[in-house]
């Protein structure tokens, strides 16, 4: 049966020295998972593969969309089930690796079946949310469909203006297209979470900020300031260097800011992948065990 190999894991893990050695060893590309990684001139502050590393290991989903582009999980999901077929008919194994928790589910469990909001109601959200404020959508979204506004993160504009777009385009909740149904999926998938004990990940955070401001992270943000009103640039790294920039914060505090915000997403990442029991837990230098327990399924 063909495989598809999952190998996820807090940032700064370990997964991308792994994942390239398992890529070259069985002989296949690697499949990114990471929602920021995807999109193009912000290789810095996403730790995205290094041209070198891509001229080692062919890679998809890095640097393929352009900053102000719309995607999604669900079309996440369908583009790498396309790929999977055509992957499939030339190996018996698949790689895909990456820390964005929505992005994996999508392809392991499949996603719901949300429609793609028109380009109407989106530029209409998107200017109620620049008039109104987030705290009145959130009131409106409580109002159209309480269920989802109980569970949302309404600290997160996106997924509030996302539920809404559907609300209003649709007439019908958000919640009602959420069916909560696992995909069946002509593969089978291996989980593999890589992790360290927490100190040791913390320090591993700590020392990459510290090398992405000396590859130039600051100034890859005072680039990219003009565009910070889209959703790409909606996320740690570029968030505390724009507040640098308007100001707000020193250079240090910046940078603390930025450690300590990426050490909260790594917990929040741990916390989501350890729920699932489907993910075999093992450190990143287990890469013999590793490759040892994907043969074995083959009987090699």
């Amino acid at each position: 049966m063909k495989t598809l190999i999952v190998i996820t894991g807090p940032t700064a893990v370990g997964k991308t020295r792994l994942c390239l050695s398992l890529a070259e060893r069985l002989g296949v590309p690697i499949i990114n998972a990471d929602s920021r990684q995807i999109y193009q001139d912000m290789p810095i502050g996403t730790a995205a593969p290094t041209e070198e590393e891509q001229r080692r290991v062919k890679h998809y989903f890095v640097g393929t969309l352009a900053l102000d582009e719309y995607y999604s999980a669900s079309m996440y999901e369908q583009q790498v089930m396309n790929l999977l077929s055509q992957l499939f008919a030339q190996s018996d194994y698949a790689l895909m690796s990456g820390g964005s928790m929505m992005y994996i589910d999508a392809v392991c469990n499949g996603i719901d079946d949300i429609p793609t909001v028109d380009d109407e109601t989106r530029a209409t959200m998107k200017r109620r949310l620049a008039e109104e404020g987030l705290e009145a959508l959130c009131e409106e979204l409580r109002q159209l469909d309480p269920e989802h506004w109980a569970i949302v993160d309404r600290k997160n504009p996106r997924r509030v203006v996302h539920a809404l777009e559907i609300c209003h385009m649709t007439g019908r909740t958000y919640t009602s297209f959420r069916k909560k149904e696992v995909g069946e999926r002509p593969f089978r998938i291996v989980k593999i979470g890589l992790t360290l004990p927490r100190e040791e990940i913390y320090e591993r955070i700590n020392r990459r900020v510290d090398l992405m401001m000396e590859q130039g992270l600051l100034e890859e943000a005072r680039r990219l300031l003009p565009f910070r009103h889209l959703n790409a640039l909606n996320t740690v790294g570029y968030k505390e260097m724009f507040a640098y920039l308007d100001g707000t914060w020193t250079l240090d505090e910046a940078v603390e800011r930025l450690k300590g915000n990426t050490r909260r997403y790594a917990r929040k990442q741990l916390t989501w992948f350890k729920r699932d029991p489907q993910v075999t837990w093992l450190a990143p230098d287990q890469e013999e065990e590793i490759l040892e327990m994907i043969l074995k399924l083959h009987g090699e």
